[in-house]
């Protein structure tokens, strides 16, 4: 590393969000830049550990210190192909993704203030296209065809991959736009869709063959392929069966955001089908990441209030001795949504939905206890009796997604991301699409020899 001691006289410096009266009123990305200068600033923080346990944490093993260094030094193309070596898409991962190696790095273990990898990587990608290092390739072909079931994070990268490796690759979208969780089930307010399109744009021209509308029967596979890879995705939410549960106005979070992005795509939905915030008082049933981006879109359809609900005890703030590293941090989070308004509540579950003229209108809620677990078991809860009411106008379910049951497959067919894993995070989809890409091919090649 070009400066060892730049951790000591440099502070960590997030680029931070947009004004919060300014970002609720479009749905443009909040979060902000840095410029030139101050990012080499903050990769210079970068220690060059001995032991680098970020690079240990990231699911894709990406080589942090050592493109922080190219960084810090003004080699940016260098630095973009360092990243890329280990992250075929870092223009995803540097937006959404809850940065394992920061929780890892020894600057968050030893003082609170991890380098800020992910708006690096974020900065490299953007200038890498920007600066044109970014070019399509034509890859040498091998003769040997792989489908692609779903065209999320896994199977975006499953095609990368094996496109790269000479297959020819078609991806099939059961949907009318290509990209999965990233395209329908991430705001734009996180992921500009410009930025997917970019990327689809660019395995387009390297001669990825991508079909939408192509509702595929597993049982059933398309002939004609080597190599088949179900990337799917764990697309079936968890339901709240309670009394009320058939009342008009209780959505599935994925219903809201798959449909405002499609809104934002240019669809058009009648009054019957449109499912909005505006003038609405909205409870939020469920307190992760897709919760917070059912806030964040409330707020911009114009909600009354939101309030978000969850189950399991409000996390400690900044540190939580309960979860020590290497585990991941249970501790509080706030997220840009969280700041633009927004009432949470913990320690609650859902008894039941009042309605009125066939419509929700509250939401019972029961205050639960929790005690830890005997010999280390999962802690055990139990019901308090004390129940109130919350007012509801809209009610959004995001309590996180059932694992998929896949019928059984043939020897050439591969599973890859949420559907083999369950809901995870997109950076572990494309560390889980990068290493059966790998099985395909070594699967294809043993056949070949055969």
């Amino acid at each position: 590393m070009g400066n060892l001691k730049a951790f000591l006289t440099i502070p960590r410096q997030e680029a931070g969000y947009r004004s919060v009266h300014d970002r609720v009123n479009d749905y443009s990305e909040v979060e902000q830049t840095l410029n030139a200068g101050e990012r080499k600033l903050q990769a210079s923080r970068c220690m060059d550990c001995g032991v680098p346990f970020c690079h240990w944490a990231c699911p894709l093993g990406n080589r942090s210190p050592e493109f922080q260094d190219a960084l810090y030094k003004g080699k940016w193309k260098e630095a973009y192909q360092i990243l890329v070596r280990t992250n075929d898409f870092p223009e995803f991962t540097g937006r959404i993704c809850p940065a394992l190696c920061e929780k890892s790095c020894v600057l968050k273990l030893s003082m609170e203030a991890p380098v800020t990898i992910r708006e690096n990587e974020k900065a490299i990608i953007e200038a890498a296209f920007r600066e044109g290092y970014i070019s399509p390739c034509n890859y040498q072909r091998n003769g040997k065809k792989v489908a692609v079931i779903g065209s999320g994070p896994a199977g975006l990268t499953v095609a990368n991959q094996l496109n790269r490796r000479g297959y020819e690759v078609t991806v099939f979208e059961r949907l009318e736009y290509v990209g999965g969780l990233l395209r329908f089930g991430i705001p734009n307010f996180k992921l500009s869709k410009a930025v997917i399109d970019r990327r689809i744009r660019l395995m387009e021209e390297e001669n990825v063959i991508f079909k939408t509308n192509a509702e595929i029967d597993l049982n059933h596979l398309p002939g004609g392929f080597d190599a088949y890879c179900i990337c799917t995705g764990a697309p079936k939410a968890r339901d709240l069966a309670i009394p009320g549960r058939d009342l008009k106005g209780i959505h599935f979070a994925m219903e809201l955001l798959a449909q405002q992005n499609r809104v934002l795509a240019g669809q058009v939905f009648d009054s019957g089908e449109r499912i909005t915030a505006k003038g609405k008082h909205v409870v939020v049933i469920g307190g992760g990441d897709t919760g917070s981006d059912c806030i964040g879109t409330s707020n911009r359809q114009g909600a009354l209030s939101v309030t978000q609900i969850e189950i399991m005890p409000k996390p400690p703030v900044g540190n939580n001795p309960a979860t020590p590293w290497p585990q991941y941090p249970f501790v509080l989070k706030t997220s840009s949504s969280h700041e633009e308004g927004c009432i949470r509540y913990w320690n609650l579950s859902s008894t039941r939905f009042i309605g009125q003229d066939g419509r929700v209108s509250a939401v019972e809620v029961e205050e639960v206890a929790w005690t830890p677990g005997k010999d280390g078991s999962r802690p055990e809860m139990s019901l308090t009796g004390k129940k109130k009411l919350l007012k509801a106008d809209l009610v959004l379910l995001a309590m996180g997604f059932v694992k998929p049951e896949l019928p059984p497959l043939p020897e050439n067919v591969f599973v890859a991301g949420d559907a083999a894993s369950g809901a995870s995070l997109v950076v572990k989809c494309i560390a889980s699409g990068r290493r059966i890409a790998e099985s395909i091919d070594a699967y294809c090649f043993k056949k070949q020899c055969v």
